[in-house]
This record gives C-alpha cells, structure tokens and sequence, in this order.
C-alpha cells in the first residue's frame, strides 16, 4: 500500500465561495444524492500499486470513508470529462497518463453516477489539491475490500474488479463487415475498407457503447484487410492494421489465437459461418458486422 500523507495543516476545512449549478443535492423516493446533473469518478488501476482510493473529508457525504476521486458534473458535460476533471481537482490525476477502459452507470432515474475506469499508462504521483480529501493511497486490489468504503463504491466493486481484469480486444473482419452493405463498395475496396478504419479510429476515441453490461467500453481494435483493401492505415495509430498476404480468415484466426494466448478476452466481428466456428473454437466471442456499423455509425 502506498501512502500519500496528508497536508501538515490536516484534514482541510469544509469549502466556502461559488458553486457551480451542479453542486446541489437531487432527492426522491431511492435517496438524496449529490449533483444537480449527476456525478462521476475515476477508477484508476496501476499494475504495480493497485486503486487510487480517495479518504473523504469527514464533512462530505459518508465523509471518513474510501471512494473514489469524482464529484458532481457539470450541466451539459459527459460523465467522462466530468470524471477526468473531477479527479484532476482532487488529486491532480493527468488525463494524458491514464487509458480510459469502460464505463459503468448506476442509475436511479432521476439521478446517475458514472464509473470511469482508466488504467495508468505512464506513473504519475496523485496530488491532494482540494479540501475534499484526507489523504490519497494506492491500494493493492486484494485490499480494497479492506476499506471502510462509501456505499456504492462498495456495492460496486466487485464486478468493476472483475471487468478490469479483462483484456479486451476487438478484432474486425474488414472485408466481411465491408462486404455486408451494397454501397458500392466493390468500385474501391481499399477506399471501403478506409472508410471502415476511419470510422473505428473514432470509436476507439469516444468508446462503444452497449457492450455486455458496461455502458462504453474502450477496447483495443485490430482490422484485417485482405486483396485490394490492403494498403488502408489508420493515421492516428489507434487502430492495428492487419493486411493478409492471401487468406484475410486465416490471418483473423491467427490473431485471435495470439491475443488468447496472452490472455484477453476477443471479439471477432464477422458474418462469416465458417470463420465464426473457427473463432469461437477458440474462446473468442462473435457478433456481426450490423451490431458493430451501428455503433459506429450512430453517434
């Protein structure tokens, strides 16, 4: 367990000054909750030290117990950018060393609080820079249980444990989900399979959403391309590119053998029959080209 001691002064006083219009309490018949628009943290996972737990000022809600870095949103902002800046106001987490991984919403109707779980991609050291906490620590997953926790993070955490555990990998037959559409795209194969990655570049930017369970997921995503297709890049590098020499399913099943040797868990995209046994033969899971076009395509 790492320790990251508190200011020499103490516990800080409760806050004084302006709020914004989404510092305010919602009530009806589940509970009062915090956050005129609904509130947001970040799960942040380092491999080597565990979970940033936040020690919650004793003067806020269910202050003296372990949560998570996060607060009320704002109006009009999503919960991922509410949950970045939340946890960058309270213990100067940096957006640009963590990967965003999933989100995971508990809804009560008339309010919502947003997960958002991040892996840390280059070590940062967390930085008391609010009133709202006593003191910050890394915490080994094994001793998070251990905590006097807030409520929902506790009835939270066992399935967030479990979904962070979790590779994910999708991996797209790009001539397949290409071919699945009568757009012309046999005038301009490599031009088809372009537009397909631009539109997975994007996705892998903003994440899917609906995804068994968790409101967006972030996965990492692997296209293969075969023939006349090959040659399509991703030019922002959030895509792999797979170009096969001759057979596009074989160089799918290879793909997926590897990934599931290292331990993630695969999705293949794909309508082919054939493919999908091959795939699934192996512990993959399989969904067709409709399911992920209207993902890509809807926001």
């Amino acid at each position: 367990m790492t320790n990251l001691s508190q200011p020499p002064s103490g516990e800080p006083r409760r806050p004084h000054g302006p709020r914004d219009p989404g510092d305010a309490w919602v009530d009806g018949e589940r509970g009062k909750f915090w956050g005129r628009f609904g509130a947001a943290g970040v799960l942040v996972h380092d491999a080597d030290r565990g979970i940033l737990l936040q020690h919650r000022a004793t003067w806020s809600d269910q202050g003296g117990t372990w949560g998570l870095p996060g607060g009320a949103l704002h109006q009009g902002e999503d919960a991922v950018t509410g949950a970045l800046r939340e946890a960058g106001e309270e213990a100067a987490v940096p957006p640009s060393q963590v990967r965003i991984l999933f989100t995971s919403v508990f809804d009560v109707g008339y309010w919502s609080y947003t997960t958002v779980a991040a892996r840390v991609t280059q070590p940062f050291e967390p930085v008391i820079s609010d009133p709202e906490s006593i003191e910050l620590q890394w915490v080994p997953l094994d001793e998070v249980g251990q905590k006097p926790l807030h409520s929902g993070f506790a009835a939270a955490w066992p399935a967030l444990r479990e979904a962070l555990s979790k590779k994910v990998v999708l991996v797209v037959d790009g001539a397949n989900v290409v071919g699945s559409r009568p757009d012309g795209w046999w005038r301009d194969r490599r031009g088809a399979a372009q537009k397909l990655i631009d539109g997975l570049s994007s996705a892998a930017l903003r994440g899917l959403p609906d995804w068994n369970g968790a409101a967006r997921i972030w996965p990492e995503i692997v296209v293969v391309t075969e023939g006349k297709a090959n040659g399509a890049v991703d030019e922002q590098g959030r895509v792999q590119v797979l170009a096969a020499d001759r057979d596009g399913d074989q160089t799918v099943v290879d793909a997926v053998q590897q990934l599931k040797r290292a331990g993630c868990t695969v999705h293949v995209v794909t309508a082919d029959r054939g493919l999908r046994s091959r795939v699934e033969e192996l512990g993959a899971e399989v969904a067709g080209p409709g399911w992920l076009l209207s993902r890509i395509e809807a926001e």
